[in-house]
């Protein structure tokens, strides 16, 4: 005899409504990822510091151009409601209360892996990818390195690229500004 397991994926509005109904609290480090709730790992010192020092330096770098989202949620599609790192995202007036950004308003997301680069590289990057997002890093706390991720397609990303100490980043929405890797990763 076989057992044959059942699992339900959850919509975004259903994921919503649990937080409303208090099932899920602003205390429960998880987020939707393709109709599954996924349990996130805490966030260790050297992660922290990492998204601190680059929310300043993109703060002092981008000023009023862009919205910083830091560690807060973005909908990809009805299944996927991650919390990215860090968003770039496009100004609006009321600052996303409407509603959590959407892949058209997202110029960059960032995110700071330590324990979770498998994840990170095998599971959000692809899905970024088919959501259209333009632009991904993957800041690898580890072995001090960034791979950007550029021009998504239905295989993934059709341009990636490895960043070291030493090099010079550039935003894709934002060639004209340059950040150095040391300056990011510290």
């Amino acid at each position: 005899m076989s057992i044959q397991l059942m699992t339900r994926r959850f919509t975004v509005a259903q994921y919503n409504l649990m937080n409303q109904a208090g099932i899920l609290t602003e205390d429960d480090r998880v987020e939707l990822i393709n109709g599954e709730i996924i349990e996130m790992s805490p966030i260790g010192r050297r992660h922290a510091a990492c998204v601190d020092r680059l929310n300043y330096l993109l703060s002092i770098l981008l000023g009023t151009r862009v919205i910083i989202r830091v560690q807060n949620p973005i909908i990809l599609n009805n299944l996927s409601e991650p919390q990215p790192d860090i968003a770039l995202l496009k100004p609006r007036a009321d600052f996303y209360e409407a509603g959590h950004p959407q892949p058209e308003d997202i110029l960059l997301l960032v995110e700071v892996a330590d324990s979770s680069i498998e994840y990170d590289r095998e599971i959000k990057i692809p899905l970024y990818a088919s959501s259209g997002i333009c632009e991904v890093w993957l800041i690898d706390i580890y072995e001090q390195l960034i791979t950007v991720y550029r021009y998504p397609n239905a295989n993934g990303y059709s341009e990636i690229k490895t960043f070291r100490h030493g090099d010079i980043l550039d935003i894709q929405a934002f060639p004209e500004f340059t950040l150095m890797v040391n300056d990011v990763l510290g």
